[in-house]
């Protein structure tokens, strides 16, 4: 069978855990070579030595998506070492102190902004200068259910992740015409870190998660890496600009 990502390039950022790490272990599953970056460069050696141990092909790089010169950094390492980019994966993020909009901390409210919606565009700003000197490529931004409605004790993640769907939306339009798909995704409670930690701050909070949810379940990550993988491969290749929820029933209610 023909894996879906053959002699593709794909780099993932946040790839040291969770949606990341899944996601970069399934693409190498699916026969592309991948930059795993994260801000944590142990965690990413780990993700790394994961698809290594699978006969994949890997490199890790340590970035903070925030900083320009980091993610300039990043895309010309990959271009140098595999010649090329074809999927990009913007997933790096954070999810900040459990709090009403009135007591966020200007400070955290500037590093969430800085992370979540900044990072991404400087990320595409990157990855689209290479795309389009390639003649295309496939991109993926991680956004959220907290990108479409309201999240309580959650202001600056959710104005953040509501950003990334309209700079999805803007970047797909601008640049279909160039052979670059521009889409996102739009989890809801996901078995990550992230998301263990947001437990762990509101108590109660997994159970109402759980309870309002119609499948009664967190998804896993393996489950939000095969969205990301359908729409970087050949088999969307009329899917642009879309914010693709995988919520298990949460916003059709």
């Amino acid at each position: 069978m023909t894996k879906q990502l053959s002699d593709k390039v794909a780099l993932i950022t946040g790839g040291g855990s969770g949606i990341g790490r899944a996601t970069a272990v399934l693409f190498a599953q699916e026969g592309a070579r991948v930059a795993v970056a994260d801000l944590n460069p142990d965690s990413a050696a780990e993700t790394v030595q994961m698809i290594t141990a699978g006969d994949g092909q890997a490199f890790h790089f340590q970035a903070d998506v925030s900083q320009a010169a980091d993610v300039q950094a990043m895309v010309g390492e990959v271009v140098a070492r595999y010649g090329r980019l074809d999927c990009a994966f913007n997933n790096a993020g954070i999810e900040g102190s459990p709090v009403r909009t009135m007591d966020v901390d200007e400070a955290d409210f500037d590093r969430i902004i800085a992370v979540n919606l900044k990072g991404v565009w400087l990320c595409m700003k990157y990855e689209l200068e290479q795309m389009l000197a390639q003649g295309g490529g496939a991109i993926v931004n991680t956004a959220s259910v907290a990108g479409l409605v309201g999240a309580h004790s959650m202001p600056a993640y959710a104005a953040s992740k509501h950003g990334v769907v309209g700079l999805t939306r803007t970047t797909a339009v601008e640049y279909a015409r160039k052979g670059i798909r521009v889409n996102a995704i739009c989890p809801s409670f996901v078995q990550t870190p992230l998301v263990e930690r947001a437990f762990a701050a509101l108590p109660g909070l997994e159970q109402g998660v759980l309870n309002a949810n119609p499948s009664r379940r967190l998804a896993a990550a393996e489950e939000i890496a095969r969205a990301v993988l359908w729409l970087c491969s050949d088999a969307a290749s009329f899917t642009n600009g879309a914010a693709l929820t995988i919520d298990g029933g949460f916003t059709a209610q």
